[in-house]
């Protein structure tokens, strides 16, 4: 870890990046790597898109700020656009995925508050979830190494196995208010959620009165090859959150809710300084320029089968490194049998960039923009990765 006046809040590896563009990046260093994290799934369009490059030029010549206390257009529009191509029908604008979640979680409460049921306060979630920082989204985590040094966690979240439908429906009480689930846990290492366990999850709020929220911040914006995972999925939530790939990179979140369940967020209830600024919002509706074009979509999913092929012939050549692959559109993770924290390293040293995850992963996240050469290319890098591990293993056990 490097030695500067900043928090020692991250193991940082000792390099920054100067330059970006589409899914490549070129270091400090002076060499070009490939960027198949996208910042943690962030940079869904690509570096420096020429399209979002010169939406927020223009944008950057008008109106930064002004508060939510006055309309801003842009984020009208953004949020029609959303309402448009999805279930919801309200949307409020925050910073990050955190805060996201923790607008869904109030709204879930307040929404049972205003329907007569105060009582209704606790919240269903997940083993191999990770909802965020905040206090609250961190409770909702529930992983007992982030909360580590913090005080007792924020009261009101039932923690229970992911896919245990009758664990859910014994934890279902006077006071449970919603449930909430990632449809794809990212940072647990891209665990695929049953399909049926998530239609079973829509029954049971059917049938209670609850609501179903769906943590889409690191599935959302077209990752799937569908604008959002549940469309893919079959299962319709109340509440969805978004945030990471929705600003390509410029900081931006988003609490998505039917108006059954959004009205009951009035005014006073809730509120943010800097969410959806026109600059944001700007920059937003700039990615879904992209995304929303026609054909698009259909890419990623064409690319998504392109990229797991190729990485499960690189897996299946490096038997004594990895393990498995898994994963939908381009959202895949890598199973190592040796630390993935080595993988990443080995990765990097070959000029691919991968993000760790639960479970003994390496994520592939790449920009949705990646074309078929690029993702024949990171294939070929993790394969150099893989033969690397290998010798150093070899070396280590000669020693």
């Amino acid at each position: 870890m490097t030695t500067n006046s900043l928090f020692p809040t991250y193991n940082r590896a000792d390099i920054s990046f100067e330059k970006g563009e589409g899914v490549w990046l070129v270091g400090s260093d002076g060499r070009r790597y490939l960027d198949m994290g996208s910042g943690i799934a962030v940079t869904g369009v690509g570096h420096a898109h020429p399209h979002l490059v010169a939406v927020l030029q223009e944008a950057a010549t008008k109106v930064w700020h002004t508060s939510n206390l006055y309309r801003i257009p842009e984020q009208e529009r953004l949020a029609d656009r959303l309402t448009a191509a999805t279930f919801a029908e309200r949307v409020f604008f925050c910073n990050s995925g955190a805060e996201a979640n923790e607008a869904a979680i109030k709204t879930a409460r307040r929404y049972q508050y205003v329907s007569g049921h105060s009582e209704r306060t606790r919240i269903i979630t997940f083993t191999g979830a990770f909802h965020g920082r905040t206090l609250g989204a961190l409770a909702a985590t529930g992983v007992a190494k982030y909360m580590e040094g913090f005080g007792e966690p924020a009261p009101g979240f039932d923690k229970l196995p992911l896919g245990d439908i009758d664990a859910v429906k014994a934890a279902v009480g006077p006071e449970t208010a919603a449930i909430m689930v990632e449809p794809v846990q990212g940072e647990g290492g891209i665990q695929m959620v049953d399909r049926g366990f998530l239609q079973a999850l829509r029954q049971i709020c059917d049938d209670n009165g609850l609501v179903l929220i769906f943590d889409e911040i690191q599935t959302g914006v077209g990752r799937f090859g569908t604008l959002f995972a549940y469309e893919a999925l079959g299962v319709t939530p109340d509440v969805l959150t978004s945030a990471k790939g929705l600003g390509g990179g410029f900081p931006i979140g988003a609490c998505l809710a039917t108006a059954a369940v959004g009205d009951a967020m009035t005014p006073g209830t809730h509120g943010t300084t800097f969410g959806g600024t026109p600059l944001a919002c700007a920059v937003a509706n700039g990615v879904l320029d992209v995304i929303l074009a026609d054909g698009f979509l259909d890419e990623v999913k064409r690319k998504g089968a392109f990229l797991m092929q190729s990485l499960s012939s690189v897996v299946d050549s490096h038997p004594e490194v990895f393990e498995g692959v898994r994963g939908e559109g381009l959202m895949i993770g890598v199973k190592c049998r040796v630390a993935a924290a080595d993988v990443a390293t080995a990765a990097r040293d070959a000029g691919l960039l991968v993000i760790p995850a639960g479970d003994n992963v390496v994520r592939f996240l790449p920009g949705l923009v990646a074309t078929q050469e690029d993702l024949r290319e990171a294939a070929q890098r993790l394969e150099a990765a893989g033969v690397a591990v290998e010798k150093a293993k070899k070396d280590t056990a000669v020693v």
